[in-house]
């Protein structure tokens, strides 16, 4: 079989760059973008892109020079990050699906036990002296866990729940699942699941169709005392509406991990609103993926994709590019 060019635009160190030589030097001539001597060569050569951040890594005049490639791979899982220049050129671009489901889903379920254990408000009330022993707080126990988005993380984080008698309701694209649900459906079933729901989980890419998916409406269709945990992307929930929804139902609580403009895709982290200033709700900066072995697993997630397409097999985790444009 005859080697294919392969180019790496994220920055690696050596433990890194030993990995993906290990993984692909027999299937790969493999060069590094930020070792070039030539980054016009050097692009204009590849066929195959390995790339983390795109829109980081190239600059608008390099899309066009992305003429033999074939095949981008990336090391997120999401494409919501992509520019348009990238998403309408002619080659497949795959998501790194599966990569961070296990820390992610351990993630969720620490914020949903901190929250359903009111931790935040037990833990504040030590401090000024309050013993309030009898408070009562939430078993999960025979709840129902709703899981907006049925792919690795969601399954992940459904045999998490699973374990704390949780019963699952899960939505994905098909409704067809071979993993042990008690319901599966697609968004269709949104207003169903809602209002089922105890705990609410959102695992879902940000796509033209997933935009603002949670409003004003799906919001009141939730019972006022559920949990809310969004570790996928913020603009999946409606901002304002979310801030508004927070502060006058102080009963339902939410694990914000996925924020509205945040640096990887934004370039800065804002806040339009003091979401952190509410008693009901835990914050994270999106680090529900960045246990120390993160970036090891993901790398190796890449790489198995990568020899998937060389070898001619199926590849995991297209982009529908429709779904972004």
């Amino acid at each position: 079989m005859q080697k294919v060019n392969l180019l790496v635009s994220f920055k690696t160190d050596l433990n890194q760059k030993k990995l993906i030589n290990d993984g692909l030097m027999d299937l790969c001539d493999i060069s590094y973008l930020d070792e070039a001597l030539d980054r016009k060569r050097a692009i204009e050569y590849s066929d195959i892109i390995l790339a983390w951040n795109p829109l980081r890594e190239f600059n608008n005049e390099e899309y066009s020079l992305m003429k033999r490639i074939k095949f981008m791979q990336l090391l997120s899982a999401g494409g919501d990050h992509l520019p348009a220049e990238l998403l309408n050129m002619d080659f497949n671009i795959a998501g790194n699906v599966g990569a961070y489901s296990l820390p992610m889903a351990e993630h969720v379920m620490a914020m949903v036990l901190a929250l359903a254990k009111d931790l935040k408000d037990a833990h504040n009330k030590l401090k000024q002296g309050i013993f309030d022993q009898y408070k009562l707080n939430k078993s999960l126990r025979g709840s129902i866990c709703a899981i907006l988005g049925f792919g690795g993380i969601g399954k992940a984080t459904a045999n998490l729940m699973r374990a704390f008698g949780c019963k699952i309701f899960a939505l994905n694209t098909s409704g067809k699942t071979d993993e042990n649900v008690d319901f599966i459906g697609t968004i269709k079933d949104l207003e169903y699941v809602l209002k089922n729901a105890d705990v609410i989980v959102i695992s879902l890419p940000l796509t033209k169709s997933t935009k603002g998916l949670i409003g004003e409406r799906e919001l009141l269709w939730m019972k006022p005392d559920a949990i809310l945990v969004n570790v996928a992307r913020g603009e999946i929930i409606e901002e304002r509406v979310f801030y508004e929804f927070l502060k006058t139902h102080p009963d339902f609580k939410a694990g914000i991990d996925a924020w509205w403009v945040e640096p990887f895709r934004h370039g800065k982290f804002e806040m339009h609103y003091p979401f952190l200033d509410l008693p009901n709700i835990i914050g994270s900066p999106h680090n529900s993926a960045m246990v120390p072995e993160a970036i090891t697993i993901a790398i190796k997630h890449a790489i198995d994709n990568v020899k998937r397409y060389v070898s001619r097999e199926k590849i995991k985790g297209i982009f529908r590019k429709e779904e972004y444009l």
